[in-house]
């Protein structure tokens, strides 16, 4: 079987008509995954409760039905933006094998706001999509039972909330239960059992004379009203194991908030303080030592330019005196130099040239030297001195202020910190108040399991009587009524009832044993562990997983990871699909949950393309990323792409083909 196409018309956030193509089959090479990507809220589950609508109708484990009515359901499923004229309408293509030959069929089931007679109108069209086939329609729930019958569907179509379900819990869920019976075929075994038990109730009643049958008529009626009180504690265990799920998450909730609003941090609050006196202290310290910087040379910080203009100006005047005080000596020297040179055997000429060389560069030195204006600063040498020194120290003097103006900064930034974190630590009286919180949550928790255990025993306590009257039941036939012909029937009934008895446990084993195989190779081809695990037994009652290592110890689950349980889990159903024998189509919604990158890689490499040879997954941009889809894409797995665009303005969801996230 494989589904080749699903029309949406005016159904939950799809407006209008929207048709999506399933068909993963192609000339050029095998591909078995069709992705759709869509944010939480987008319409994903929405599609996967379309598939289930459209093959089961009013029988359909829909997401969000609950406990509505099935016309109350199909009035919710509505687009909100219909109007009272406009149909809503799901269509189901799919081909299947008959008779050797492939054949085609497409489920239509269309429906006013209104239902009328709270139902939908269902049609099945043949190849051609023209001609219906109105002879399907009055069997069609026979008929998609040999296909996909409902008990096992849900191994086929699961979503990752189930997935989560059965790696969390030590026995698996009932709709697993369910599908796990369905596939041994323990449903037909209990129900011949019934049959069987109902046949020799009636014979018993047809020989009987009539004071055999008062007292007979009296204990069936013991037995029916405790069968009925059964039944009744059954439904009284039922919501209290449903009300102690509710008190454990609201005793989480508690934890989580006496955790999240400051009850780990009050048991810290003194520590905290101090720190924040301690950063406080030090803060204090370091506006100190700044002020003291301002105190002395720091403010100068302020006029860079002018103390510039200073130290330029100090040179220049220093370098003028410097050359005023030497000129008077250099001429000295001169005229000193011309006597001596007098006195030597040279020229007059040639002392006069060179008198006057000495004479001209001692003007231009002088000259070219002189300042542009008059001087204006007046200082010393050492007022010079003092003004290089203090420049000195003003750069030191800038650098500490920088640099403890930034310890600054991060001391106040860690007493914010400290501040938020004390806000964030409750009071002694919120302390209490959320801790008492915990407190009664953990006590109801503890009261409402000591009331399930009590019922649990009053269950079981009821089991014994109804096993002892049945027991009486069969001692009284067997004792006041003598009907030879009748007798040879219930006689028979017993051999054949003993006989389904060990046909069934046979056929559970030998089912599980096959079972186990399967989900022990699924699961360790999925891990990354091999040697984890080297026997995997399934319990025969409660049908929960036990594990084994290769010493043949027992495994503990919770020893494994989240994402493990979570590998476990899919393993179980893949191997039950394996089992089933159905070559079906596998649909997953929010497929990769809690899984961490390696066990990721697995499930996409190793599972998703290995699953079916038709695999739907329904992702969002968290699970499904860029590098999964890239992975998908390089192994050639992914047959079509679509995303699923929701628009929060209008609440609409359109499907685009060929994209995804990314």
């Amino acid at each position: 079987m494989i589904f080749l196409e699903l029309v949406l018309q005016n159904f939950g956030p799809y407006s209008g008509k929207q048709v999506i193509n399933l068909d993963t089959r192609s000339e050029e090479n095998y591909r078995p995954i069709i992705l759709l990507g869509g944010m939480n809220g987008g319409g994903k589950t929405t599609l996967m409760d379309a598939i289930r609508l459209a093959l089961y109708g009013q029988r359909a484990q829909c997401s969000t039905r609950g406990n509505l009515s099935y016309s109350d359901f199909l009035t919710q499923c509505v687009n909100s933006k219909a109007t009272p004229t406009d149909k809503t309408r799901i269509e189901l293509l799919f081909e299947h094998i008959e008779d050797d030959k492939p054949v085609k069929y497409r489920i239509v089931r269309t429906w006013d706001k209104n239902p009328k007679d709270g139902k939908d109108t269902l049609g099945i069209l043949g190849d051609d999509d023209t001609w219906p086939v109105d002879s399907l329609v009055n069997i069609w729930d026979d008929y998609i039972e040999n296909l996909l019958p409902l008990g096992i569907s849900n191994l086929f179509l699961f979503d990752g909330e189930q997935v989560k379900e059965l790696a969390e819990q030590e026995t698996p869920p009932p709709i697993v239960v369910e599908a796990i019976r369905g596939l041994l075929g323990l449903e037909l075994a209990d129900r011949l059992a019934v049959d069987l038990e109902i046949l020799v109730n009636r014979k018993r009643k047809e020989i009987a004379d009539t004071k055999d049958l008062a007292n007979l008529e009296e204990i069936e009626a013991k037995l029916t009203q405790y069968q009925e009180n059964h039944q009744a504690i059954q439904a009284e265990l039922a919501t209290l194991n449903d009300l102690i799920a509710e008190l454990e998450n609201k005793q989480r909730e508690a934890l989580d908030k006496f955790m999240s609003e400051g009850g780990k941090i009050a048991s810290d609050r003194s520590h905290l303080e101090q720190q924040q006196k301690d950063k406080i202290s030090t803060v204090e310290t370091l506006r100190q030592s700044m002020c003291e910087l301002a105190a002395d040379v720091l403010p100068l910080a302020l006029i860079p330019h002018l103390l510039n203009q200073v130290q330029v100006q100090g040179a220049k005047e220093f370098r003028y005196q410097q050359i005023q005080l030497s000129k008077d000596v250099l001429i000295e020297r001169d005229r000193r130099l011309i006597n001596w040179l007098s006195q030597l055997t040279i020229d007059l000429e040639q002392v006069e040239k060179i008198q006057y060389f000495l004479k001209e560069d001692t003007e231009n030195l002088y000259t070219s030297n002189s300042p542009s204006e008059a001087p204006w600063l007046l200082a010393d040498e050492e007022s010079l001195s003092q003004l290089d020194n203090v420049s000195y120290h003003l750069q030191n003097d800038q650098k500490l202020a920088q640099q403890q103006l930034t310890n600054l900064k991060s001391v106040e930034e860690e007493i914010i910190t400290l501040e938020r974190q004390v806000q964030t630590a409750a009071e002694p009286e919120a302390y209490q108040k959320l801790r008492d919180a915990v407190e009664d949550a953990q006590k109801q928790v503890i009261q409402s399991k000591a009331k399930a255990e009590i019922t649990q025993r009053k269950l079981t306590e009821l089991d014994d009587v109804i096993a002892q009257t049945k027991k009486e039941l069969k001692e009284y036939t067997d004792t006041n009524i003598d009907r030879k012909n009748r007798e040879h029937i219930i006689a028979s009934v017993g051999k054949v009832q003993a006989t389904l008895k060990l046909f069934r446990e046979k056929l559970t084993l030998r089912k599980l044993n096959k079972l186990e195989e399967e989900v022990k190779h699924c699961f360790l081809y999925l891990l990354h562990k091999s040697d984890l695990v080297r026997t995997i037994t399934i319990d025969t009652k409660t049908f929960s997983l036990s594990l084994y290592d290769f010493k043949g110890k027992p495994v503990p689950k919770h020893r494994l990871s989240a994402g493990e349980k979570q590998l476990l889990a899919i393993a179980f159903l893949w191997g039950l699909a394996k089992v089933s024998g159905f070559r079906l189509p596998v649909a997953i919604d929010t497929p990769l949950g809690r899984l961490d990158s390696s066990h990721r890689n697995n499930l996409v490499e190793k599972y998703f393309p290995s699953a079916s040879h038709q695999v739907i997954l329904l992702s969002t941009d968290t699970e499904i990323g860029k590098k999964e889809v890239e992975t998908l894409r390089k192994n050639e797995a992914i047959a079509r792409e679509y995303l699923l665009k929701y628009d929060s303005s209008t609440r609409e969801t359109t499907v685009l083909e060929d994209q995804y996230f990314w």
